[in-house]
């Protein structure tokens, strides 16, 4: 536990995925990790690693069984409804109906996306990777990421398709319950080295 304590107060702010995904009977789930990143260009590719939980959560077993996901961005906008989605619901239970957030059909995999995210990614899973059975261990699920949906006002430069920050405004997770705001920003430029 003091390992976990020290390792999400330390590495901030982490982003968040907002994951929606479908069991393979159909039910829809919405959950917010912030153990999620980025980790591949060519092709883009994103992960987010569940915790061992006893039952597993419902995102962990309905990946394994579909293979799909959606990482919606969590804005300062919606900040809220995604907390409301953190909470131990029973399998089951939707929580695009219990936080008000509305589920729109993907084009290529079969989980909705969140309209009220300003970039969705619709995602194929290409790995899930058993990192550690320890009650504070988990899975890695890697996804390569099939169709991006990104809202045509947070984008900055539409030749490179360079996202805005600040009409992202998108939120961090920090330690404990605290989240941030990302508007505080410096430049700096990386070498050139000959």
């Amino acid at each position: 536990m003091i390992g976990y304590t020290v390792l999400t107060g330390a590495v901030i702010p982490r982003p968040i995925g907002f994951i929606s995904s479908i069991s393979a009977d159909g039910i829809v789930n919405l959950a917010p990790f912030s153990f999620f990143n980025a980790v591949c260009g060519e092709p883009p590719m994103v992960i987010f690693a569940p915790m061992n939980r006893n039952p597993p959560k419902d995102t962990l077993l309905n990946v394994k069984a579909t293979g799909e996901f959606v990482a919606n961005i969590v804005s300062e906008e919606i900040a809220e409804q995604m907390n409301t989605t953190s909470g131990d619901y029973a399998p089951g239970i939707n929580e695009f109906e219990v936080s008000g957030l509305t589920a729109v059909p993907s084009q290529m995999v079969r989980p909705p996306r969140v309209a009220e995210s300003p970039v969705n990614m619709e995602c194929r899973v290409t790995q899930i990777i058993n990192l550690s059975s320890k009650p504070w261990g988990g899975h890695l699920v890697i996804g390569e990421v099939l169709l991006f949906h990104v809202r045509d006002e947070i984008i900055a430069d539409p030749v490179n398709y360079f996202i805005d920050p600040d009409k992202l405004a998108a939120i961090g997770r920090m330690g404990g319950p605290q989240y941030s705001k990302i508007h505080d920003r410096l430049e700096m430029i990386r070498p050139v080295v000959s």
